[in-house]
């Protein structure tokens, strides 16, 4: 099975190289890919600088893929793995209680697989999931959240079979003066729409950490689907 997918940069890459990138990125080191072209173009000029969107043919056959939204998981799952590569995380006792919490019962070794699919967690994003992690928004108003900005599912090549798996295709300029607006909007409209998600409060069915701490919940609880 093959997918078209795009990645957002100041340069062109011909050849994605396996090792390259930052460790604190959402899901560790690796080549971070999406399948909107649109979305691809607003990662390039993300700095308000010029960019390029990387055009390439990823061959699946044979690769082993986490995918993160799949039923067999839960937004905790994500967090969990979030969590564990994201280096700046709140200083409140309760955050920090949560975070062993989701890297104990929550966390997927992400070693063992050749490609990750999942949310991308920008700078927005992230304030929301540290938000749930200190138990400000309930687990609800995280899932609704994470579809704010409609900023989709994004795909990591971590494993050095996965780099031999890609192919390049083409590049396409693009110009900061019209897509660093667009991503600054997206980012301004998903911050609004979540300020207003929570001024409407919670259900008092809804779950929130603590809750999930004290009734010691785990990955596969019924309770979180």
């Amino acid at each position: 099975m093959n997918k078209i997918v795009y990645h957002g940069s100041v340069s062109v890459i011909e050849k994605p190289e396996y090792g390259k990138g930052s460790r604190q990125n959402d899901y560790g080191r690796g080549f971070y890919c999406t399948e909107s072209l649109e979305l691809a173009k607003e990662w390039a000029c993300a700095k308000n600088t010029d960019g390029y969107a990387n055009k390439y043919e990823l061959d699946l056959s044979g690769l082993k893929v986490l995918n993160l939204n799949a039923p067999e998981y839960s937004i905790l799952n994500w967090l969990a793995v979030l969590a564990k590569n994201r280096t700046y995380w709140q200083r409140s006792s309760i955050s920090e209680e949560a975070k062993r919490y989701l890297q104990q019962y929550f966390y997927i070794d992400t070693t063992k697989y050749d490609l990750i699919l999942g949310y991308r967690a920008d700078d927005s994003y992230f304030s929301f999931a540290q938000d749930f992690a200190a138990n400000a928004i309930s687990l609800e108003k995280l899932s609704e959240a994470m579809h704010l900005g409609r900023l989709g599912e994004q795909i990591v090549l971590i494993s050095k079979r996965a780099f031999t798996s890609i192919r390049f295709l083409a590049a396409e300029e693009v110009l900061s003066a019209e897509y660093f607006p667009k991503k600054s909007a997206r980012d301004k409209e998903a911050r609004l729409q979540y300020r207003r998600s929570k001024r409407t409060g919670a259900d008092v069915n809804e779950i929130f950490m603590l809750d999930i701490m004290r009734e010691g919940m785990k990955h596969g609880d019924s309770r979180l689907r």
